[in-house]
C-alpha cells in the first residue's frame, strides 16, 4: 500500500512540472532520461579521474615516505637524536597526507558503487519501458500513466545525483568526515529506494500483462516476450 502511494506521488509530482502527455506522444522517450544519463556519465567520469589522481598521489607519497624511512634506517642512534624538527615534521606530514588520501579513495569507491546502482536503475527503466510500449495488453492511457511514474522516479534520481556531486565537491572544501558519510549513506538509501520502486512497478506491470494474457490464451507468448522462465 505504501509503495503504491509512492508511485502515485511520483506520477503526481511529474504532472505538476510537465505538460499533459497526449496518447500519440506516449512512445516518445522521456526527456529527463537524457539529462539523467548525461549527468550520471559526468559523475562516473569525475569519480574515475578523482581515483586516478589520488592513486598517483598515493604512489608519490609512499615513495617519499620510503625515502625518509630509508634515511632513518641508515642513521646512527646519536644522529637520530640530532635529527632536525623539520625532517621529523616532513615525515609526519607524509604519513598524515597518505592516510588522508587513502580515506578519500575509500569514499570515492563507495560513491562509485552508488553511481553503479544509479546506472543500473536507468538500464532497468529503459529495458522495461521499451517492452511495455510494445505490449498490446496495455492501452494508451495506461502507458501514459506508466510514463509519468517513470518520469517521477527519474526526477527523484536527479536529487540523488546532486547529493553525489556535493560529496565530490566536498573533497575540495571543508566538510567533516561525519557529514560526508551522512550524505553518502543518504544518497545510497535514496537510490536503493528508487531502484526498488522501479523494479516493483515493473513486476506489477508484467503480472498485469500476464493476467490479461490468460484471458486471451497467450500466456506463453507474454512469458517469452519478457524473458520469464
Amino acid at each position: 500500500m505504501k509503495t503504491k502511494m509512492k508511485l502515485m506521488i511520483y506520477a503526481l509530482c511529474f504532472l505538476l512540472v510537465s505538460a499533459p502527455v497526449r496518447p500519440a506522444e506516449t512512445n516518445a522517450a522521456i526527456p529527463i532520461l537524457e539529462i539523467v544519463k548525461a549527468v550520471t556519465k559526468k559523475v562516473i567520469k569525475a569519480i574515475d579521474l578523482g581515483i586516478q589522481r589520488l592513486q598517483n598521489k598515493t604512489i608519490w607519497l609512499q615513495n617519499a615516505q620510503k625515502q625518509v624511512e630509508n634515511t632513518l634506517s641508515k642513521l646512527k642512534l646519536d644522529e637520530i637524536s640530532n635529527w632536525t624538527k623539520k625532517q621529523r615534521d616532513l615525515y609526519k606530514g607524509y604519513y598524515e597526507e597518505l592516510q588522508k588520501v587513502k580515506s578519500i579513495i575509500t569514499y570515492y569507491q563507495r560513491i562509485k558503487e552508488i553511481t553503479a546502482k544509479q546506472t543500473k536503475l536507468i538500464e532497468e527503466y529503459e529495458r522495461a519501458w521499451n517492452l511495455f510500449k510494445q505490449d498490446r495488453h496495455f492501452n494508451a492511457s495506461e502507458l501514459e500513466y506508466m510514463e509519468k511514474v517513470y518520469a517521477g522516479i527519474l526526477e527523484e534520481s536527479m536529487k540523488n545525483i546532486d547529493q553525489i556531486f556535493s560529496i565530490l565537491e566536498s573533497f575540495t572544501t571543508q566538510m567533516s568526515d561525519l557529514k560526508r558519510l551522512e550524505i553518502i549513506n543518504d544518497a545510497a538509501d535514496q537510490i536503493d529506494a528508487n531502484y526498488d520502486d522501479l523494479t516493483l512497478f515493473n513486476k506489477q506491470n508484467v503480472l498485469l500483462s500476464l493476467q490479461r494474457a490468460k484471458i486471451a490464451n497467450d500466456v506463453n507468448k507474454v512469458k517469452q516476450f519478457y524473458g520469464i522462465p
